[in-house]
């Protein structure tokens, strides 16, 4: 399954990254992972959260230029886990654009987060090959399963 990943344009500036945090932290949602990239004049702060569409609601209502993308994570928590995956999109001619990884494990499971240029076509790959995937807004999937 896909994840939804925001991406978050900042001034490059101290104290920049605070008023977004802090934002999703008044709203309830959970961040779940990021990274921080940088040039001279902006970053980029690439997010998954527990609800997304809330979360980029939120961020422009409040100012911030922020574009949703679809990305792809999970990767066995063993030596040459990363390789089976970058294997398994052999000859399939998808690249891998970034990667960044999450400081958290589930179920003896790391957890990689993949922005490849066609998502749809690495997942397909991906799945036929027994990779498992995971699926974010954990707290609306929750929710709506408890219903």
């Amino acid at each position: 399954m896909k994840l939804k990943q925001l991406s978050v344009f900042l001034e490059n500036k101290p104290g920049a990254l605070n008023e977004p945090c802090r934002l999703l932290a008044k709203a309830g949602i959970n961040i779940e992972t990021f990274s921080l990239a940088d040039t001279r004049e902006f970053g980029i702060v690439r997010l998954v959260v527990d609800d997304s569409d809330k979360a980029r609601r939120l961020l422009q209502r409040n100012g911030f230029a922020v574009k949703l993308t679809n990305v792809v994570a999970e990767v066995p928590d063993q030596p040459g886990g990363l390789a089976a995956i970058l294997e398994a999109l052999d000859g399939s001619n998808i690249s891998v654009k970034y990667a960044y990884g999450f400081t958290m494990k589930r179920e003896q499971k790391g957890v990689l987060v993949f922005a490849f240029d066609d998502p749809e076509g690495a997942i397909e790959i991906l799945r036929r090959k027994g990779i498992n995937l995971l699926e974010n807004d954990t707290r609306v999937a929750k929710a709506k399963a408890k219903d």
